[in-house]
């Protein structure tokens, strides 16, 4: 917007300049002419007294010679033959240097006007006089110097004018310009804040009218996204302090099974089912949201936490007759993640496994680290099931596409682990021959963990799913 306007400026300073500069330095040319023919005028006048009095050539040379341009040569008198008494008749007299073809010199005292005509080096000016026997002309040469005196300096001041105003437009407009354009890259700037999360972000009231009314009305937005992401969360706490009432109950029937694996897997179970939920609700109260891209606050082993996993999934591999591979996890290996957050993305992988495919499909992870200095880690989760048609749909789930039975979450959760720390998420086929899922977690300069509330009910549904998984062991 600042370029163009200052182009726009400039387009119309220039026309403007043009549109007066070049009229005006014609009049200033022409002016220059007429000063120097009236000029010639004056000095042709100037012999005529002499012209009245006397024809003898002597007397009109010394007329000649006592003007300025008689003097340096430019002045001309022709007398034409007089027939004196007794029907003498005395020669033509011609004083000084002429010029001026015959042809226009007889022109001139037929017309009885006078003219100018153009010769070399410059202009000729024929001014017929009356005589005593006929008509004389007096011819001034006008040189083209005397001409175009001062017309070279004039144009130049006229010139230097109008560079003048087309800068001082220049920088008028490009002052104006900033005037309108900070604003503007202040609310953009803002609004890509306000995208990346910083919620505390407002824009100045200032600037012209219509960038005052969209910092209003960005201000306002702002604030209503504040308060429906209060709201929300607020909500999610609410909705998880009612599952507290049905989790006491629970606890209680947990705690009456008496002694046995199954009766202290729905304890632990339930147990951590109430921790899921008191999380909830510790993050959904939180009123000051956490900032993109800061570092990460707490890391894992990623061996340790898979082995767990896979320590609690494998009582459901065994009952649907499933087999299940692990490697990889043998030494640890640090991951920039919360544990919490790595143990919900490797129970969301897992449990599609035993969603989308049928009973009795193997599946294999694998965790490959490339050593302690490697830059990233790569979690391998495979299945021999039928495999995805399209990948990119099954990653557009996390939009709320998923299907029957499905939150559309899962992935997401991955997903947004993956990229917390700088690496991603992708999707291909198996050697197993069915789907496999490829996470990478970068190692160094990861991102910070992000959190949201889309998490809630997938917390939920995990913990009750882990108490039914724990009840079927």
């Amino acid at each position: 917007m600042r370029w163009a306007l200052v182009k726009v400026c400039l387009a119309v300073t220039a026309m403007v300049v043009v549109a007066f500069a070049v009229p005006l330095a014609l009049v200033v040319k022409e002016t220059a002419r007429d000063r120097a023919f009236a000029g010639a005028e004056r000095q042709a006048s100037a012999i005529g007294p002499a012209l009245a009095i006397t024809r003898d050539r002597r007397q009109l040379q010394r007329a000649v010679a006592i003007t300025q341009a008689g003097a340096e040569g430019r002045v001309a008198v022709h007398v034409p033959a007089e027939v004196g008494k007794g029907g003498a008749k005395s020669g033509p007299v011609r004083v000084g240097h002429s010029r001026a073809p015959r042809a226009r010199l007889a022109a001139a005292r037929r017309l009885g006007r006078a003219t100018t005509v153009e010769v070399d080096g410059g202009y000729t000016l024929l001014r017929p006089t009356a005589v005593t026997g006929g008509i004389a002309v007096v011819e001034v040469f006008v040189p083209d110097d005397e001409v175009t005196h001062g017309v070279a300096t004039s144009w130049m001041v006229l010139a230097g004018v109008g560079l003048a105003l087309i800068v001082g437009s220049v920088a008028v407009a490009d002052r104006l310009g900033t005037r309108m354009v900070r604003p503007a890259e202040r609310l953009a700037g803002a609004a890509h804040d306000l995208g990346e999360g910083q919620l505390d972000v407002r824009v100045p009231e200032e600037g012209p009218t219509e960038l005052r009314s969209a910092a209003t009305a960005f201000n306002s937005m702002a604030d209503q996204v504040v308060q429906l992401l209060a709201n929300e969360r607020e909500l999610a706490a609410d909705l998880s302090h009612r599952l507290r009432t049905p989790l006491t109950v629970l606890r209680l029937n947990a705690a009456s099974l008496g002694e046995g694996d199954t009766a202290e897997q729905t304890r632990a179970a339930v147990a951590q089912l109430e921790g899921e939920v008191d999380t909830i609700i510790a993050t959904a109260r939180e009123q000051k949201a956490l900032a993109p891209h800061a570092a990460p606050s707490a890391t894992c082993d990623a061996a340790e936490v898979i082995r767990e996993r896979m320590a609690f999934w494998s009582a459901l591999a065994e009952d649907e007759s499933r087999e299940a591979r692990v490697a990889g996890v043998e030494h640890p290996v640090r991951v920039p993640v919360a544990r919490a957050e790595l143990a919900a993305a490797v129970d969301a992988l897992l449990g599609n496994v035993f969603r989308h495919t049928p009973e009795g499909t193997a599946f294999a992870v694998d965790l490959h680290s490339g050593g302690p200095t490697s830059e990233a880690a790569i979690l391998l989760v495979s299945d021999a099931g039928r495999g995805i048609t399209d990948p990119d749909a099954a990653l557009r789930r996390g939009h709320g596409h998923g299907g029957p039975g499905s939150t559309g979450l899962g992935l997401d959760i991955v997903r947004r682990v993956a990229e917390s720390t700088g690496g991603d998420l992708r999707l291909g086929h198996s050697v197993l021959g069915g789907t496999e899922v490829r996470v990478r977690l970068v190692r160094r300069d990861g991102a910070a963990t992000r959190t949201g509330t889309h998490r809630v009910s997938h917390r939920l549904r995990r913990g009750a799913r882990r108490a039914r998984l724990a009840r079927r062991a």
